[in-house]
This record gives structure tokens, C-alpha cells and sequence, in this order.
């Protein structure tokens, strides 16, 4: 049986379609969702692309977080539904509380885009079992709203719990706290990041890698395997 993992497209999503081809390199069948249908079409997993939903007026995730599709995903994702959140996905994780802390304006109030290097900080989620703990690779970053903050306690409990899944190395692009480019969750279903590896997944494109194919194949080896 084929995996199926689903890409949620809202309002002013950018990279749905890179995830989806993301996806199907990795070897699993990709599906579009809809931000308006709370049907998940029987997907395995989830995949909140990045972009700029609704605008990022208020707060960006703000409003895609009331979306229908969403009420589906957070209750879905808390009985064990592995969900991924690339850079607008991990604000729209934060907004919605399936991630803890929230995301701010970059530090120096520019929108940046760069190739970043990132240490993988835990191989131990449902998105990142092809890594190894403190691998170092290189994944595409584009954001203006960037900045990871939290308070101290809850800063404190992720890194206790082994919750930072990947740091920022060399520099940090946009001042998020201890330099933090992605967590997960308790369980290790949820994971949500900045940088983008659905750019980084073939080597004619993006940073001319393959690093960000880890994701892909590590949710559909747990897939499959399951």
C-alpha cells in the first residue's frame, strides 16, 4: 500500500506544489487538501507548506489557524497524525497550539533568503528517523517572520525533553532564541520548522542538495513500516 500524504493549500500558500513534488520523490502519493474542506481524503500524514496565508495579516498563521481543514488536523494530530509545518506551517502549528511558543518579526526587520546550515538536534520524530543527532546540513531559509521566541520555561522543558529538533549553525538568521529552527512535539508526530526542506530535495534545484529528502522518506518509512 502506497502512503498518502496530504498538503494543505490555503490562501496565499507559495510552496504547496514543491512539497507535493517533494513528496512523490520521496516515493509516497501526494494529495492536495483545501483549507475549506475538512475532509483529509484518508491521508497518512500532513504537510502545511509555506507561504504567506491570508496575507499574515493579524499574525501570520493567525487566520489560516480557524481554517475548516485545520479543525480536522489538530484533532486528528493529537490522537497521533504525523503533521509537518514548514516555515507559514510552523507559525500556523504555533497558532493553532499544537506546538508551543509563537513566532515574531526577524530581528532585523528584513525578509531573508539564504541557504542556512542546520544541526539536526534529535533523529527521534515521525519527520526526521533518516537523520542522525548532530548531522549538519544545508536547507534553504526564506522568511520574514522567523523569529522563534518562547518563555524561558518553556524553553527549558524543550531542551530537557529533547523537543529542539534542529538549531541553527554559523548563524542565526533571525534571532529566534537559542537558536532554534524547528521543535516537536511531545509525542514526535509534530514537527515544525523554518527553513524549507521541500527546496532541497533534488539536486538540479534549491542549494543543489538533497538534505531536506530526509523528511520525506523518514515520515514514509514510518508509514509503511507501521
Amino acid at each position: 500500500m502506497t502512503a498518502r500524504i496530504g498538503v494543505v493549500t490555503f490562501p496565499g500558500t507559495l510552496d504547496d506544489k514543491d512539497s507535493l513534488r517533494a513528496v512523490r520523490t520521496a516515493g509516497a502519493e501526494p494529495v492536495s487538501l483545501w483549507h475549506r474542506d475538512k475532509d483529509l481524503k484518508q491521508v497518512d500524514a500532513v504537510v502545511l507548506a509555506g507561504g504567506f496565508s491570508y496575507g499574515d495579516y493579524l499574525r501570520a498563521g493567525a487566520i489560516a489557524r480557524f481554517s475548516p481543514v485545520m479543525e480536522t488536523i489538530i484533532e486528528q494530530a493529537k490522537a497521533g497524525l504525523p503533521v509537518l509545518g514548514i516555515c507559514n506551517g510552523f507559525q500556523i502549528l504555533t497558532e493553532a497550539h499544537l506546538l508551543p511558543g509563537g513566532m515574531l518579526q526577524n530581528n532585523h526587520l528584513h525578509f531573508i533568503c539564504r541557504e542556512q546550515k542546520l544541526r539536526v538536534e534529535t533523529s527521534g520524530t515521525a519527520w526526521t528517523a533518516d537523520y542522525t543527532a548532530g548531522q549538519e546540513i544545508h536547507i534553504p531559509l526564506k522568511n520574514m517572520d522567523g523569529r522563534y521566541v518562547a518563555e524561558e520555561r518553556v524553553l527549558d522543558e524543550l531542551e530537557a525533553e529533547g523537543r529542539v529538533a534542529f538549531r541553527y549553525l554559523d548563524v542565526n538568521p533571525n534571532g529566534s532564541l537559542r537558536d532554534i529552527a524547528g521543535i516537536t512535539n511531545a509525542a514526535g508526530n509534530v514537527v515544525g520548522l523554518m527553513p524549507h526542506p521541500e527546496h532541497a530535495v533534488e539536486p538540479l534545484v534549491g542549494t543543489g542538495r538533497t538534505d531536506g529528502l530526509g523528511f520525506f522518506t523518514s515520515i514514509l518509512k514510518k508509514l509503511v513500516n507501521a
